[in-house]
Formats: structure tokens, sequence, C-alpha cells
């Protein structure tokens, strides 16, 4: 479904010539733990608030104008005297949430520490060509089953963490230039329990450069990931890689901690970054080429796809092409 076939339930907009100036208005106006779609059309602009969509704020979707048109922005950060959890500029924990079109930033800075630009604990959550831009722990997949599809996501530090269930697919990873002394890592999965059905799917994705990194590619180290928590879970298939990755591919926590007892696969990646010959070699890490190992990181099969997605009107493959 085209945007412009979606009708609103509320319009936001700066120049008061919506519902609401505020997103955050519009939020509180829908209806509590509703079983029907809520739809908030954000207009273009940039909108400095900190957007809560609590459990009770079921079913709502956000559509702006596009990626870099409709801006939701915050700068709270750990230095600041924020936690990691509450420094998000946005945070949904609502079921079934929906975004479309929004770019979502912190920008706090590279030295700022943990600043987030989304969190989502929501439950058949759904970001479709939405952007997330920020420094370290940009994208906080925090818990639950979640699809970003068609998304950038930008950062330098454990840019996308969390215990989620979730699936990028189709997205462009964007590393940033961080500070001097730090090293890029795109993901810090927070698996904790070697039962939890939970872990972060990169799938068909880009893994890249921003353009404020590229003429310094060489100043910084940059890998795919590394073990926030012991059964840390993470997997990139069938993505196009580029030369900032480090050979290593991936970088530990704290010494030896979690290399036996994570869960790290690459599976039939290109590009040059996509070279496996000088990989670390953990007990928890390989490289495979089974596609039965991997097809369980599938939309249908991690995140059980077919259930919700599919009514949802955003593109979505269910398996790995």
């Amino acid at each position: 479904t085209a945007v412009t076939d979606i009708v609103p339930d509320v319009v936001v907009a700066k120049d008061g010539s919506g519902n609401f100036t505020t997103v955050g208005a519009a939020v509180a106006a829908a209806k509590d733990s509703s079983t029907a779609r809520f739809v908030i059309y954000i207009k273009e602009g940039a909108y400095f608030e900190y957007v809560d969509v609590d459990k009770k704020k079921t079913n709502l979707m956000f559509i702006g104008d596009g990626i870099g048109k409709t801006w939701i922005k915050g700068n709270r950060s750990v230095v600041d005297g924020w936690t990691t959890f509450r420094s998000s500029t946005v945070a949904v924990v609502g079921t079934g949430f929906i975004a479309r079109g929004i770019s979502f930033e912190n920008y706090a800075g590279p030295s700022k520490h943990q600043a987030v630009a989304l969190r989502s604990g929501a439950d058949f959550s759904a970001f479709y060509q939405c952007s997330f831009v920020g420094y370290q722990d940009t994208l906080y997949v925090h818990s639950l089953r979640q699809f970003y599809s068609e998304c950038d996501v930008y950062g330098t530090i454990d840019f996308i963490f969390g215990n989620a269930a979730a699936v990028l697919q189709k997205c462009n990873l964007y590393a940033r230039k961080p500070n001097e002394n730090q090293k890029n890592i795109f993901t810090a999965q927070g698996r904790d329990d070697p039962n939890q059905n939970t872990g972060i799917s990169i799938l068909n994705c880009k893994v890249a450069a921003a353009a404020d990194l590229i003429p310094v590619l060489s100043s910084f180290k940059t890998y795919l990931g590394r073990p926030w928590k012991e059964y840390s879970r993470t997997v990139f298939l069938l993505s196009q890689m580029e030369s900032l990755i480090d050979p290593a591919g991936w970088l530990e926590w704290s010494g030896d901690f979690a290399l036996t007892t994570l869960y790290y696969r690459e599976y039939k990646n290109t590009g040059p970054g996509s070279n496996t010959t000088a990989r670390v070699t953990w007990p928890g890490y390989a490289v495979t080429t089974n596609e039965t190992e991997v097809i369980q990181f599938t939309v249908g099969n991690f995140i059980q796809g077919s259930q919700w997605l599919t009514s949802y009107n955003i593109p979505v493959y269910l398996n790995l092409t």
C-alpha cells in the first residue's frame, strides 16, 4: 500500500496545519489497548522531543514523509546522566508498532558514550524505510520480535544491540567516524541464556562506511560484532560487506568472555569485507555454507513473520531470498 493510500487518524505538523504539533501529543490521543490500527502521519520537519509508545498504546503506526524529511531528534546520553535504556529519543513497547518513512536520531555525539536513537521492546514491531542515526548504541533492539526493512542504520560502537529476535532485511548499515582510539562495532547482541530464542539476523543487507568514515578508513578498525552477553547470537547472511571490515571480523568483549558460548555465523556474504580467511578462531564462531543451519534465522522461522508481518503491507520475504 502506498503511503498516500493510508488515511491517517491524526496529523502532526510543526506549522499547526495538523491536529497536533508534537508527536507525543498524537501518541497520547491514541486509544489505549486498541485492536485497530491507529495511524499518525508526521509531516516533514524536525521534531525535538522524546516519544514513549508505552505498552498500553498498541497497534500504532507512524508515517513520515521519508528518510531525511521527517525527523524525531533528541540528545540524551549516559555521559549526561541517563541510563542507556532511558537515553532513547523514541521508545516503543506497545505491541504491533509500525513506522515508515521516518528518521530517528540521537545527536549527542561520539563523546557522550551510550546514546540511543530508538529502543524497541515492542512485539510484532516493524520499521520500513526508516533511518536510525547516532554513534554509540544507536538502535536498541531490546526485546521480542522485530523486523527492519530497507532501513539505514548509522553508528560507531555496538550500534545495533539488545536481546530481541530481530531481522534486518535489505537494510544499509553504516559505520561512522568515531573518536580517536575508538573502534566501530556493528552489533552487540545480548542473549544471556542459551534457551532464549533471540538474536540479530542481518539478511541481504549492505555493510558499509558512512561518508565521514571513508576518507579516514585506515585510521579505524571496524568489526561485525562483539559478545555483550555470554550467549550472544548474531548472523550475517547473504550480505554485501565493504572493505572496512577488519580481516578478523569479530572482536572480543573482554578477554575470553563468551568466546565458547556465543553463536556467530557468516553465510555466503559478498564483497571485499566478506573474506573469511583471517577470521577469529573462537569455538562459537563459524563460516557456514549450510542452508539448513541458517534457515532458522529467516523472517518466517525466527520471528514467525507469516503470522503477523504479511498483514502489514510492507515488502517482506519469509525465506532466505
